[in-house]
């Protein structure tokens, strides 16, 4: 993989150099990673990108060239602090919740423990990869739920997509998500991921008509065509050519796998296209659609009870096209003072902006019936979750609103990645993480999953972390603070 350290905002590097000239680049840090609210309307999102944090975190080093390109910046770093550079990797400790985790809004996603020049420099890098994967994974998710256990998706948005590094990533968070194959051949060669494909327009257009096309096409591929039918006119042209083929190939023992329609209505063309095929004999033939789709397009189609049964979802896919960034966040917990770790807050105007202060563990609360209740932040090292006692859920904007929870079972939800920059998880195979992604939607009734005014699930704070968590908002709330 390609080094990208300097995949970094430049302030990330101006308060490296400052902490480095103060003498404070080596203050311990503790910074969470989360997003505060859910992308899409959703009532959960899915966790992507760790891999690739891991292969990021793996290749970190200032080459030569990096090391020169810095020196002719107008800053004029100090040599000391080049060879600081030149000599760095990661040897800080990190945790993070498995690939694929179904997760809510202020739970820590990542947490860093660093030196606070190590924790600062990988900040943009580390945003960039799970922002990214996290909002296509959860957009796939809620295609899938649209589409249903029984319906098959290709993810196609490659030649829409915001250059290579996002539709090859991006097939990987939909794959992991539900999605079943990709049409990039790259993403295939790289995860393992099933590829599909038809042919194009011009297949069709190439040719003296659409027959020989088809035929041509059907000869190369005799138990895998899939035949493109609106080049000319879908039901009239398309559809009759195509039965003419299947029926040629039935006679040679072969059979026709599917049509693919790709403009005009696709409600109607379906329908249309699917009695046409049934009174021809071809009941076997699938019927795939494409043409920007996505969750809200194909929530009609089926509504209008189109016959579809693949769909190639692209563009409004792989571009996130009606929430286009989430809007992740990475945040000071805990710094060192005088050797002492101490919790770090950030107080602002808005409410929603206020940080909670601490290292942390996270826990989701299981009933039971095996479902969850919620998940329960805590300080780092309280026991009584662990231990099974009675605990008080409660919101921690509206605190009226609480139930009290026994009986129950608890998934921390943090695992350690890297120890003192030693990797010491072993990265599942993208079939595991797919695997754990649907054993998670498990967990959880249906009322948060749903894609339509979910109900929102509870995201709780233990009392003693909730406490110390106004204490020190009542230390400082007399500074009202701003900013992202």
């Amino acid at each position: 993989m390609d080094n990208l350290t300097l995949n970094t905002d430049k302030y990330q590097l101006s308060m490296a150099y400052a902490h480095y000239i103060n003498g404070t680049h080596n203050q311990r840090t503790v910074f969470e990673m989360y997003f505060r609210k859910l992308p899409f309307g959703s009532g959960y999102a899915v966790f992507a990108g760790l891999e690739r944090l891991v292969r990021y975190l793996e290749n970190l080093r200032f080459t030569d060239e990096m090391i020169a390109y810095l020196a002719d910046q107008p800053e004029n770093y100090s040599a000391e602090f080049l060879e600081e550079l030149r000599n760095f990797k990661f040897t800080g400790t990190i945790r993070a919740v498995p690939e694929g985790s179904v997760v809510f809004p202020n739970v820590p996603l990542i947490q860093v423990e660093a030196r606070v020049l190590e924790a600062q420099i990988i900040e943009t890098a580390l945003l960039n990869v799970v922002n990214f994967q996290t909002l296509i994974a959860t957009k796939a998710a809620r295609i899938r739920n649209e589409v249903g256990e029984d319906g098959y998706l290709i993810e196609m948005g490659t030649r829409r997509a915001h250059e290579a590094d996002a539709a090859v990533w991006g097939a990987r968070a939909a794959y992991i998500a539900g999605f079943d194959s990709t049409s990039n051949m790259q993403a295939g060669m790289q995860f393992g991921i099933p590829t599909k494909g038809t042919h194009a327009h011009a297949w069709v257009q190439t040719h003296v008509n659409e027959l020989e096309a088809f035929e041509r096409f059907a000869k190369v591929f005799p138990d895998g065509t899939t035949l493109l039918v609106d080049t000319y006119n879908t039901l009239e042209s398309g559809l009759p050519n195509t039965i003419r083929v299947a029926q040629e190939l039935e006679k040679r023992g072969n059979r026709l796998f599917a049509i693919r329609l790709d403009s005009g209505d696709i409600a109607y063309q379906s329908k249309m296209a699917r009695q046409m095929l049934d009174d021809a004999g071809l009941s076997y033939v699938k019927i795939a659609a494409s043409n920007d789709l996505d969750e809200h397009t194909i929530l009609h189609l089926k509504v209008q009870g189109a016959k579809v049964d693949i769909w190639g979802v692209g563009t409004k896919l792989i571009t996130a096209y009606d929430q286009p960034a989430l809007g992740g966040v990475y945040k000071l917990v805990e710094r060192e003072i005088d050797g002492k770790m101490e919790p770090c807050i950030k107080i602002s105007s808005n409410p929603e902006k206020i940080t909670t202060p601490f290292q942390k563990q996270v826990y989701r609360i299981l009933n039971g019936s095996g479902k969850a209740e919620g998940d329960y932040l805590t300080l780092l090292g309280e026991e009584d979750v662990k231990k099974g006692e009675r605990i008080k859920l409660f919101d921690p904007v509206h605190t009226h609103f609480h139930k009290f929870v026994e009986n129950y079972t608890v998934l921390p939800m943090l695992e350690t990645i890297f120890e003192q920059g030693q990797l010491v998880y072993k990265l599942p195979q993208l079939a595991e993480i797919k695997a754990h992604y649907e054993k998670q939607l498990g967990l959880f009734y249906s009322e948060y999953l749903r894609n339509l005014n979910p109900e929102i699930y509870p995201v709780n704070l233990s009392q003693t972390l909730w406490d110390r968590k106004r204490e020190l908002i009542e230390q400082y709330g007399s500074s009202k603070g701003s900013g992202r």
